[in-house]
């Protein structure tokens, strides 16, 4: 970012918090909110989380260690992260340690793409019949192997590293609603990091400030199916109208969802066509709302679109049917 009064330039850093409880059928709405530090130093996140309770999941860095010393935050980590070190070995030439320790790796992939989708309960009940006996025999193998390698080299430190965590690594297998891996925090970075190239300052702290919060809400609305730029054009028009600060949560992004089932009738209301033609373009709203399904059957009676609450050309919005309330049960953080 640019250092106003020096005409130079600084670093600075925006950590990504992120929540999303799909995977395990929770009720509470996805989200993501970026907060913008000077630097990566542990009292940032500390700062952040300050009254936080629940299990945190992040990376390897070492600034979220004193958060679990508190003994109110449980840290869970990354297995990607654990994954690539020993996949960087195996590419680059035979390496039958790395190797063996990524297939043990891909048997508990294998187990979570089973069980993705089901109940907190079902998924700690499936881990600690498949999963366990994984990760119980991976622990012991890797300080084997350690024992035989010279301490020096690079998969002893890929060895070290994911023994020196492994009571985050496993606590997964104990709690259904942790997630094996980092895809939702990993996907809310990709955008900030993507978008480097377009803008590459900010102007000053304040403007970085700024950008986190912009971004936080974008990306949030994103995660919940909500078309971003429709979204932003509502907000302000309906503050500039006089909406009460006292209902500020209804301005919320998860607060635009609307239920796929309610949207699905409201199509089919509209659709005078064959139970295969309807089934179509029931598919096609689903995918990629008005616009296909104009283009697609446009040759037919016309669309009253304003009557399924959508405005011609507008994007669809698509979450499983849930209700929704606010409360943060886990969160998942990294530094961006």
């Amino acid at each position: 970012m640019l250092d106003p009064g020096r005409g130079k330039t600084k670093t600075g850093q925006l950590w990504a918090y992120a929540r999303d409880d799909r995977p395990w059928q929770g009720i509470d709405p996805p989200g993501v909110a970026y907060v913008y530090a000077p630097d990566h130093k542990a009292e940032r996140p500390m700062a952040h989380l300050e009254g936080f309770i629940g299990v945190l999941q992040v990376d390897g860095y070492s600034g979220y260690r004193p958060l679990a010393a508190k003994n109110t935050v449980s840290l869970a980590f990354y297995w990607s992260h654990v994954r690539q070190r020993f996949y960087e070995l195996a590419a680059a030439g035979p390496a039958p340690i790395a190797t063996e320790a990524l297939r043990r790796i891909a048997e508990l992939y294998k187990i979570e793409d089973e069980i993705r989708g089901l109940t907190q309960e079902e998924r700690c009940a499936a881990r600690q019949e498949k999963s366990r006996p994984i990760t119980d025999s991976l622990a012991p193998w890797l300080r084997e192997q350690l024992g035989l390698i010279s301490q020096k080299t690079n998969l002893a430190e890929a060895i070290r590293y994911a023994l020196s965590r492994w009571d985050g690594l496993i606590r997964f297998i104990d709690d259904g609603r942790i997630e094996i891996d980092s895809n939702t925090v990993e996907r809310s970075i990709r955008p900030i990091a993507l978008n480097r190239e377009n803008a590459l300052f900010a102007g000053s702290d304040a403007g970085a400030g700024h950008w986190a919060t912009i971004a936080s809400l974008i990306e949030t609305a994103k995660l919940d199916g909500v078309e971003p730029l429709a979204y932003l054009a509502d907000v302000p028009t309906k503050i500039v109208n006089g909406h009460s600060n006292s209902q500020i949560e209804d301005l919320l992004p998860w607060a635009y969802v609307v239920p796929r089932q309610t949207k699905a009738v409201a199509w089919e209301r509209r659709l005078r066509c064959s139970p295969r033609d309807r089934r179509n373009a029931l598919s096609d709203a689903n995918r990629s709302g008005p616009r296909a399904f104009e283009r697609r059957y446009r040759h037919r009676e016309p669309l009253q679109l304003q009557s399924c609450g959508f405005r011609k050309g507008s994007a669809a919005v698509m979450i499983p049917e849930h209700t929704l309330r606010y409360e943060n049960l886990i969160t998942r953080g990294r530094r961006a």
